[in-house]
């Protein structure tokens, strides 16, 4: 089954970096979503119930000032993980994928949508925010994976 962004949503966003470290340290660290606060700076709270993620698997995290519930709506070990739910009127979709190349780095794809009334009334605003908040994640990933 593959889960999808809402490509007709009012905000969407679609990501794409290159990383030079291992497929395995890269996929651990981005789905251990307890120590998210321990690396990305936006994540202020993050916690599981401490089973390991699996399709269902509900997560509470808290950025930007929202509080936010995400289910894991897809799992493909070391190579896809998806998640979504509802926060403060928004519907969110969130898809990322870890593709290895030929020269052992990993190409990291991240896409979300946006769709609820806030997005509705302020698609410009909510989509830049969006984009911004991505990136940051990105460039998060890719500096802590390679540092370590």
């Amino acid at each position: 089954m593959n889960v999808h962004i809402d490509r007709t949503a009012p905000a969407v966003v679609e990501l794409s970096t290159t990383v030079r470290a291992p497929l395995a340290r890269l996929w651990e660290l981005h789905t251990d979503i307890a120590a998210w606060p321990a690396w990305l700076p936006d994540v202020t709270a993050a916690e599981t119930d401490g089973r390991p993620l699996a399709v269902g698997s509900v997560f509470r995290w808290h950025t930007h000032g929202l509080d936010i519930t995400s289910t894991v709506l897809e799992l493909v070990p070391g190579r896809r993980i998806v998640w979504g739910g509802p926060a403060h009127g928004i519907e969110g979709v969130h898809v990322w994928t870890f593709e290895e190349t030929d020269g052992g780095e990993v190409t990291v794809r991240t896409e979300e949508s946006w769709s609820g009334a806030p997005v509705d009334a302020e698609p410009e605003a909510l989509g830049q925010a969006l984009r911004q908040s991505l990136e940051s994640w990105l460039t998060t990933l890719r500096s802590t994976a390679e540092s370590r």
